[in-house]
């Protein structure tokens, strides 16, 4: 027999006190957005979501995901019926013709209304089970099933038989919007779906030079953008061509400054945008000494072309291996490796600073007559992907 409903758990929201309504609506219309090409009820009870009807044969694709909902904590498949003995003592019953092995009965009553003690009630379903199955036996402390009737105050009773857990954080949307640095690289990616797993709505910025950046590479971020949308949502992303800043750095500059003065332009044109589209920071996926652009100076120097907005580092603390571990858990590991190389790889110079000074970089910008003009072009021949 199938589970008729789903119950959906949240964890941090229980904790926003007068605001958690908030919380709780944004949190309500992210799963209808997610799940919108279903067909499926959904009401809520205390502390839990419910979807009813939808179509058992799209059940996988539901569960799903339900899985990448941010704000979610776990959900079950469950069988819904009224709070009546008789009828939970059926249900259980069927249960009990389904299982091989050992199992143990967890009753939750939500409804202090309800005439048996927990504890008691689980000894009761579990004979009863028994009895309908020669082969069952019960273990508390190590069961191969755990069947747990969770008795709620709307006069239904759930009964389920395992937790399946979702990522948990914010509901997407409730702590503002951020503009992040996608590069197609390993990282980038997974900043953002860090940061939105904090609750932030993602806008994303690609800085492509071409022809020395392939379209190919253009398209590896095209995809990412798509895989991290089933966490995020929908998220626009700005493309910037880049070329012609790129060739007058590499024909004006010190060549060990080409990075640090790349990425300070970046940001440049990063805020900018951010400004202008409504993001309040800006997010990158620099972490401490990975390479010679994220040494403290390198961070120093570079943060301070941006005047007005935060930038989060959500990695910053963490290594090469944390990085990839989660890259791999949310599915973009694979597309981030392909061999199609961003901008930061164009005229790369054999030693580039890992101290710089934020002295020296201005003098080395200044070398650039036409910088501003530059920048301008670039901002007004972005190209907007929805």
């Amino acid at each position: 027999m199938k589970e008729n409903v789903i119950i959906l758990r949240y964890g941090e929201l229980h904790l926003k006190g007068n605001n958690r309504a908030y919380f709780e609506n944004v949190l309500l219309k992210n799963i209808k957005n997610s799940l919108k090409n279903y067909t499926f009820d959904l009401k809520k009870i205390s502390g839990r979501y419910v979807i009813s009807s939808f179509n058992q044969n799209e059940y996988n694709q539901i569960v799903e995901k339900l899985k990448k909902i941010f704000g979610l904590v776990s959900f079950s498949p469950a069988y819904e019926l009224k709070t009546e003995i008789e009828q939970i003592e059926n249900e259980c019953k069927k249960i009990a013709k389904e299982l091989n092995g050992s199992f143990r009965i967890t009753t939750k009553r939500a409804d202090k209304k309800f005439p048996i003690k927990s504890d008691e009630f689980s000894a009761h379903i579990g004979g009863i089970m028994l009895n309908e199955n020669s082969n069952l036996k019960v273990d508390l402390h190590n069961p191969e099933t755990n069947i747990i009737i969770e008795i709620r105050e709307n006069g239904f009773t759930y009964i389920l038989t395992k937790i399946i857990h979702a990522h948990g954080g914010m509901p997407v949307g409730t702590a503002g919007k951020g503009l992040l640095m996608l590069s197609g690289g390993i990282d980038s990616p997974v900043a953002g779906y860090m940061m939105a797993k904090r609750g932030l709505s993602l806008c994303a910025i690609h800085f492509h030079s071409f022809p020395y950046t392939s379209l190919q590479a253009k398209e590896k971020v095209l995809t990412l953008k798509e895989i991290l949308e089933d966490y995020t949502g929908k998220i626009k992303l700005f493309v910037v061509p880049f070329t012609k800043i790129q060739e007058a750095i590499h024909i004006n500059c010190y060549e060990e400054y080409m990075i640090t003065i790349m990425r300070r332009i970046m940001l440049r044109i990063a805020e900018k945008i951010a400004k202008k589209y409504n993001c309040g920071a800006i997010i990158t996926g620099e972490s401490l000494g990975q390479v010679a652009s994220q040494t403290l100076e390198s961070i120093t120097v570079t943060n301070s072309v941006v005047e007005s907005l935060p930038i989060f580092r959500p990695l910053i603390g963490m290594d090469k291996t944390e990085i990839m571990n989660i890259s791999n858990d949310i599915g973009t590991y694979e597309t981030s490796i392909l061999p199609y190389e961003d901008c930061c790889t164009v005229f790369l110079p054999k030693n580039p600073v890992i101290k710089p000074t934020i002295k020296k970089a201005k003098y080395e910008e200044d070398k650039i007559g036409n910088l501003d003009y530059l920048i301008e072009q670039a901002i007004n021949n972005i190209e907007i992907i929805e």
